[in-house]
């Protein structure tokens, strides 16, 4: 032990000795340790802990109809209730849904979020209310007959100021009052990561809170999210064999209520389809790969800074070795200074990743839905850090260890010019691992240009309507206790107040916002045409009122678009996109043909062309409109397309709004060109990490290959005295530098292409509108990385070439 308390004090003594060196290499190690952990935070808060609060949160899977999101709520009420019944692979089954809600009878309305949940929920998931209790089995039995509501301890806070005695109050909710019956611990926010749940009601109360049809008992009626907790010994596969027998047996018994897959996949919740994680478990995974690159770019850089700083340990370390030190113990001390200079990055790069850990929220745009991630540098990610930095300091301290350790000792001591054998060894060894850093720095390069030019294209995207100068807001007229008849009034009303309005151009009321995260799905049946076997008849759809696609600026293909004659007494009409036209009438006039939809049949008067409507690079499929005032919607948002500033509208939005209803909550006032922002939050992400984890792959290869060819001319420094006395002029030295530099720096770039073809294939699944081997990234970075390896090696080339002679023959 004491042994190892004398290296430790040596070495710090030893390294305070060059602190140039220090603060270079701790800078280094910094930047690569920080990226890390920052991406770690980040996967520890989100694919790690998907649901914060819960118990054992490996046994926790989620599930789908067939193989991708067919609809965003797969499951009905009484599917459901059978497959948590029947099944043999899961100690419990729980179902939700999350919705929007208006909390009054505390001042003024306020729009908060919360879930319909099973009875089950909070056991299934290990959730332990810090007060009260949660629901109970009867509490699902009667619809309409369960009143009560556990809510969240943020709610608590904010409402009652932690107040013990919570229990047994009420809360109004829709105009409905809830006995507060528990509430949730500080870290639990919800079952899907990344939206944030504020209160949880019964689902028997589906009546009160999602429509005013009873949808509780309707088997056809998809609008819950399952998840469930296997069983000891049971694993997914299992599982899914388990509920794919269940679901076939009741896509039998009941035909008319089953169209499309008759299958369930089941995920682990890390990569549930249903939150955040359906985004990230790609995204964060492939971030973390190319932090480790920028980490392996930073351990070479301090080993080729170690090994020029060997050259001038020489003479310490051969008397070291022959006053009898053994190799053993030169390694020890030499690791223990790499261990000491890789734990002082690792401190630094704490300091970074408390602060870094948060910003990842920044990069997410307004989106209408509660978005909440509880991303820290807690216990996990330091002790992440603290191996981290441990291995990193073995990475780069090993090789320069055992090169110095082998120092032939008479040479170095006699000061004769064989002792530059052994530096010649090290000089091939800075060559190849600079040669490393300039592939990797490439491919890190080359990653980062896809990013950008895919970030590029995704902003620059047509999604086929003009999202410039629409200002949105949002209002619900169900909690506020507004029939459908007075509904419908409130927005003909709006309507006509708007378009009275000199600065707007044209004014709409619609479901739904494209590319923003949100959806909607109808079952649809289509006079004449015969589904396929396990052929979904779930279309996309939105609710819209007369002048959608006019403010959308959505150009009409054939027939006509909705009016306000389009009322509930009239002929039920539908507007379909070319993609839908094209599927079900290929070759036929669409217009007359009639889709069956939520209890009626529809005729369409109208094809749109189509849009982008949930991802940017969907292929074009099956959208339909109905109107609003035929196929009323309690939800709406407010479309206004105006000559200036949207945002400078906004005022006058709101009041118009007011006039009709003062109390009435209005939220979500933002662009459409904000909200479909939302499409595009992954390029976002992706293009700027990548490309500043390519900014610092650069600096760190010009930061080697500088150190590199610094080393080998300070190696060389006898070989260029006798040149020059022998008549080399300054050009013959530059250039015998420099084309050393351009070997090293050829055939780092040739092994970084060849990485680059191999390896960005894997990331074609979060590029938009570029090919993973495009010619002018890869051709433009080729030439920016090496026009700057090579000014990083003129500094040290002229300096060679100011050699003195005498001074270099002298040296030896």
């Amino acid at each position: 032990m004491h042994s190892w308390l004398h290296d430790i004090r040596y070495g710090v003594r030893t390294l305070l000795h060059a602190p140039g060196l220090c603060v270079l290499a701790i800078l280094a190690l910094a930047l690569g340790i920080g990226a890390n952990t920052t991406i770690f935070s980040w996967i520890n808060s989100t694919l790690l802990n998907p649901v914060p609060g819960s118990t054992h949160p490996r046994e926790l899977v989620s599930m789908t109809r067939g193989g991708t999101v067919e609809t965003p709520f797969p499951f009905s009420y009484p599917d459901y209730a059978d497959l948590r019944d029947q099944n043999k692979s899961f100690s419990g089954l729980t179902a939700y849904s999350i919705y929007s809600l208006t909390l009054t009878g505390t001042g003024r309305p306020e729009r908060i979020w919360g879930s319909l949940v099973s009875a089950n929920y909070f056991d299934v998931l290990g959730i332990k209310p810090i007060l009260g209790r949660t629901f109970v089995p009867e509490e699902e039995q009667k619809t309409g007959g369960a009143p009560f509501v556990v809510i969240s301890y943020r709610f608590w806070q904010v409402h009652f100021g932690a107040s013990s005695s919570v229990i047994g109050r009420t809360i109004n909710i829709n105009q409905h009052p809830y006995t507060i019956v528990g509430v949730t611990p500080p870290l639990f926010q919800g079952s899907q990561t990344g939206l944030r749940s504020e209160l949880w009601i019964p689902v028997a109360m589906q009546q009160q809170v999602v429509t005013e049809s009873d949808i509780f008992h309707d088997r056809a009626e998809s609008w819950l999210i399952l998840m469930g907790r296997l069983k000891p010994g049971q694993n997914r596969q299992q599982a899914q064999e388990d509920l794919n027998i269940l679901m076939r047996r009741l896509s039998t018994q009941y035909p008319d209520a089953h169209h499309g897959h008759d299958t369930i996949t089941v995920y682990p919740l890390w990569r549930a389809p249903f939150g955040a994680n359906a985004y990230l478990y790609v995204l964060l995974p492939m971030l973390m790969a190319i932090a480790g690159i920028v980490l392996l770019l930073a351990c070479a850089n301090v080993a080729n800074l170690l090994l020029v700083r060997s050259l001038g340990r020489r003479r310490e370390i051969a008397i070291r070795l022959s006053l009898g030190a053994s190799r053993w113990r030169l390694v020890r001390q030499l690791l223990l200074e790499s261990m000491l200079l890789a734990l002082m990055g690792g401190v630094v790069a704490m300091l970074i990743t408390t602060w870094t850990a948060g910003t990842f929220l920044k990069f997410l745009p307004p989106a209408g839905i509660p978005i909440s991630m509880n991303i820290e540098a807690d216990r996990t990610v330091m002790l992440a850090a603290f191996v981290i930095s441990l291995v990193t300091g073995l990475i780069f301290g090993i090789l320069p260890a055992l090169r110095a350790s082998r120092l032939a000792p008479l040479p170095v001591l006699k000061e004769e010019s064989s002792s530059a054998s052994g530096g010649l060894h090290k000089a091939r060894l800075a060559g190849i691992l600079a040669a490393g850093q300039i592939s990797l720095s490439l491919l890190l390069l080359i990653c980062a240009g896809l990013f950008i030019r895919s970030f590029r294209n995704a902003q620059q995207a047509d999604p086929g309507f003009n999202a410039g100068h629409v200002l949105l807001a949002s209002y619900t007229l169900l909690p506020s206790g507004y029939s459908s008849a007075a509904g419908l009034e409130f927005d003909r009303q709006l309507l006509a107040k708007l378009q009275a309005i000199p600065e707007v151009q044209s004014a709409t009321l619609a479901s739904w916002v494209p590319l923003g995260f949100t959806s909607s799905s109808a079952t649809v049946k289509i006079e004449g045409y015969t589904p396929q076997l396990n052929e979904s008849m779930d279309i996309d759809d939105a609710v819209v009122s007369p002048g959608y696609l006019h403010t959308m600026q959505i150009p009409l293909v054939a027939g006509r678009e909705f009016t306000l004659e389009d009322h509930r007494k009239s002929q039920p009409v539908a507007v379909v996109n070319q993609a839908m036209a094209a599927r079900y009438w290929p070759h036929q006039d669409p217009l007359g043909k009639r889709i069956y939809t939520y209890g009626q049949w529809f005729s369409v008067i109208g094809v749109a062309r189509n849009s982008n409507y949930d991802d940017l690079e969907e292929s074009p499929k099956p959208f339909l409109y109905t109107p609003l005032f035929q196929e009323y919607r309690s939800s709406t948002i407010v479309h206004v397309r105006v000559a200036g500033d949207p945002l400078a509208f906004a005022p006058t939005l709101e009041k118009t709004i007011h006039e009709l209803n003062a109390d009435l909550p209005v939220f979500d006032v933002d662009t459409l060109e904000s909200r479909v922002q939302v499409a595009s939050t992954t390029e976002r992400i992706a293009g700027t990490f990548v490309g500043a984890f390519g900014l610092l792959a650069l600096v760190l290869a010009a930061i080697g290959i500088y150190g590199v060819i610094s080393y080998g001319t300070r190696q060389r420094t006898h070989e260029i005295g006798i040149r020059m006395a022998l008549g080399a002029q300054r050009f013959n030295i530059l250039r015998l530098v420099l084309r050393n530099a351009v070997t090293l720096t050829l055939s780092g770039v040739l092994i970084g292409l060849a990485l680059s073809f191999v390896f960005t294939r894997f990331a074609q699944s979060l590029l938009f509108g570029v090919s993973t081997t495009d010619a002018f990234t890869f051709v433009t970075v080729t030439v920016l990385l090496c026009a700057v390896a090579l000014l990083a090696c003129y500094v040290p080339a002229r300096r060679a070439t100011r050699v003195d002679p005498i001074i270099a023959l002298r040296y030896e």
